[in-house]
């Protein structure tokens, strides 16, 4: 009788569970559609976009997430944000990260082959900005008259096309700000970016302002994965119904984003956006480009190595020789930049520091450094905190009778320093100094943040723009070994040259 009963348990649960399993899979298809939506945009990206409100932090605001609201209504379905960095937003919705994209992208060839893009939403301009006091612009009439000049811009942007097509030297920058600031600072001539970005940052800075007519026209869509091309057709036909009630032109109106060639929207279709291939990217287009970027690393990682060197030494003499107060120094000075993030230190020495000194008129210096500068001295004070524990871990190993062998032979402390205990620790700083150099030829890929194109930015800047990242990478990654690998080699070969014996 015991054993009966579970057999009537298990009897009763089986169709139970089949029937639950059969309601759970009904539930799920009938409430396929009510299922939120994902938006992928980044709010790091700036106004008048989506950026954070600085009222209530937790909330985002701008004109994209007015409309999404509008959609989200017309289409009775919630929507979500999500956080999806600018650059990944084609490759998230390949992944299925999200299911739409919209973050001011344009309609480009590369990038319609990749995804199916809604109807335009907005039809934007590119606008030339300059500082109030420039006097070279007074009669400029054409953009060409630009071609001795420096012209800050975006990645990957109609902006940065128009200054390759008409061969403008530019400067690359990563997000909307920091342009504008470079050229407040006169780092740059001018700025050429979107009318949206120009009208937010710009028109209402009283030490900038317009050149001329915005010109050179480029359309904003929504982006889906190829294969939802029902959702696409929804949002197509929710965008229509917004256009047509005077609900796209509310919002625009509310962020002074709205002029008569939005009117244009009412019958333009995805069709009739006519656009070219920027850039048709063979090995022998971008690899060059990819060398002169890895010369720039070069460069970049040997100016800011030596000064790590010669900093570390410094320092670790200071707090294994010097006075009780200098010891001190130095210990802090290992600590602070050991226990900061370069990438910090670089954003204060590059835009930080022009402040402050422009804050106090008294200060005799100029802190304006130019990006490399900025990217050596901030590399150079941060690894020389690690050269220099280096430093005193291998004259730490040196036995003090090499000092009493010396001292009994009648030389000086400087002296026995210099011909006797630094000689014999570098065989064992070679090993770890190296690791180190290695380790910086990667890191310098964060100096990108202050406008240095080296090879990771390089890299991705041509990536998005053929969307043959794994071409392109391999070819990246082949150029970060040939400049690594050998210092492995040369350490080795130090090593062996060195050794005792």
């Amino acid at each position: 009788m015991s054993q009966s009963v579970p057999r009537q348990l298990l009897v009763l649960c089986i169709p139970l569970v089949a029937y639950g399993l059969i309601g759970f899979a009904l539930l799920g298809t009938a409430r396929a559609d009510e299922k939120p939506l994902k938006w992928g945009a980044d709010a790091e990206g700036g106004a008048p976009y989506i950026f954070k409100d600085p009222e209530n932090p937790d909330q985002n605001i701008g004109f994209e997430v007015d409309l999404v609201e509008a959609l989200s209504k017309e289409l009775q379905r919630k929507i979500v944000f999500e956080q999806y960095r600018y650059e990944s937003l084609i490759s998230g919705l390949q992944r299925g990260d999200i299911d739409f994209a919209m973050n001011g992208l344009e309609i480009t060839p590369d990038r319609r082959e990749a995804v199916r893009f809604s109807r335009p939403y907005y039809l934007f301009q590119q606008q030339l900005v300059s500082r109030v006091d420039e006097s070279r612009f007074a009669n400029l009439k054409d953009i060409e008259q630009l071609k001795t000049l420096v012209v800050g811009t975006l990645e990957e942007t109609a902006a940065e096309r128009m200054l390759d097509d008409l061969g403008i030297e530019k400067r690359i920058y990563d997000s909307q700000l920091e342009p504008y600031q470079d050229l407040e600072l006169g780092r740059i001539d001018a700025v050429l970016l979107d009318l949206p970005i120009a009208a937010y940052y710009a028109k209402r800075n009283p030490k900038l302002k317009f050149l001329g007519a915005a010109a050179g026209d480029g359309y904003y869509a929504i982006a889906f994965p190829k294969e939802n091309e029902a959702l696409a057709q929804q949002f197509d036909e929710a965008l229509g119904r917004l256009i047509e009630r005077g609900e796209l032109k509310r919002i625009y109106e509310k962020w002074n984003l709205w002029n008569d060639r939005q009117k244009d929207l009412e019958t333009l279709d995805i069709e009739d956006v006519v656009g070219r291939s920027n850039r048709l990217m063979t090995f022998g287009k971008y690899f060059p480009l990819l060398c002169r970027s890895a010369w720039v690393t070069v460069l970049l990682s040997i100016q800011s190595m030596a000064l790590a060197v010669a900093i570390g030494l410094v320092v670790a003499i200071a707090r294994m020789y010097g006075p009780l107060p200098l010891r001190w120094l130095a210990v802090a000075y290992v600590e602070f930049f050991r226990g900061i993030p370069v990438l910090l230190l670089l954003y204060f020495l590059y835009y930080g520091l022009p402040g402050i000194a422009r804050a106090y008129e008294w200060w005799p210096f100029s802190m304006d450094l130019s990006p490399m500068q900025a990217g050596i001295l901030g590399f150079g004070l941060n690894y020389g905190a690690y050269e220099a524990e280096i430093y005193r871990s291998g004259i730490s190993a040196i036995p003090l009778g090499q000092w009493e062998a010396a001292a009994s032979l009648g030389m000086s402390g400087p002296l026995t320093f210099r011909r006797i205990i630094l000689p014999q620790s570098l065989r064992t700083i070679i090993p770890p100094m190296t690791n180190d150099f290695v380790a910086l030829f990667k890191d310098t890929s964060v100096v990108s943040v202050i406008a240095v194109v080296e090879l990771t930015k390089q890299y991705q800047i041509l990536a998005k723009s053929s969307l043959k990242y794994a071409e392109i990478g391999l070819a990246t990654a082949a150029l970060y070994l040939i400049m690594s690998v050998p210092l492995g080699y040369l350490s080795r070969y130090l090593e062996t040259k060195w050794a005792r014996g």
